[in-house]
């Protein structure tokens, strides 16, 4: 598969999917399947409305990988991330009331959250996924199951519009490969970088508001 090509990744056919999308060249056995990485909701620890967990900006991470003389001859590294809340976009997840009063919702259409990738270069899917969760989190997922149900409630203020979105609690990050390069110990090429929106296990509603 050449450069500028597309992969989506599929999941379950009960909703819509969010899928893996994939921009540069990645093998079909890198890519994360979900039967390999998805978590349904029932598992997870459902968390709602976490005030303040979206990052207004990247936040930078240590390059540091082996040195260009040691073992892997090419290894990945995440450059930064930011808290995401990744939304289930298909229909069933998303409310919007008021203004003012009390808003009563659940979850009532079930559907996948996938990874997503972008990149240029020769890259794989999977490694990309490995690096994250031994340097973002161990609850990084390929792909995340929500199911119907997690019903949550949440007060809005007089002449405000409330919002609910379900979705899961994850990540955007930046990423490189390199591999080692010459006979210096410090030497390093880039072959290849991109953006990653990763979902995770934990699961739950979004609020927030808004005056229309």
């Amino acid at each position: 598969m050449g450069m500028g090509s597309r992969r989506v990744l599929t999941g379950a056919a009960t909703a819509l999917l969010l899928g893996l999308s994939a921009v540069g060249t990645a093998a079909a056995d890198d890519v994360p399947s979900d039967n390999d990485d998805s978590v349904s909701a029932a598992e997870t620890t459902d968390i709602n409305d976490r005030q303040g967990w979206e990052d207004d900006a990247d936040q930078p991470l240590s390059e540091i990988g082996p040195q260009a003389c040691e073992h892997p001859s090419t290894w990945y590294s995440i450059t930064s991330k930011k808290a995401y809340h990744v939304p289930s976009w298909w229909n069933g997840t998303k409310y919007k009331d008021g203004p003012g009063g009390t808003m009563k919702v659940s979850v009532t259409k079930g559907g996948t959250i996938s990874l997503e990738i972008s990149g240029s270069g020769e890259w794989s899917a999977g490694a990309i996924l490995a690096k994250a969760k031994t340097t973002i989190s161990v609850k990084v997922a390929g792909s995340v199951t929500i199911t119907t149900g997690h019903e949550y409630s949440h007060e809005i203020p007089r002449n405000k519009y409330g919002h609910l979105q379900y979705g899961s609690w994850g990540y955007k990050i930046t990423w490189k490969k390199y591999r080692s390069g010459g006979r210096s110990c410090d030497t390093r090429v880039e072959l290849a970088h991109g953006n990653a929106t990763l979902p995770t296990t934990e699961t739950g509603w979004k609020y927030w508001e808004t005056s229309s």
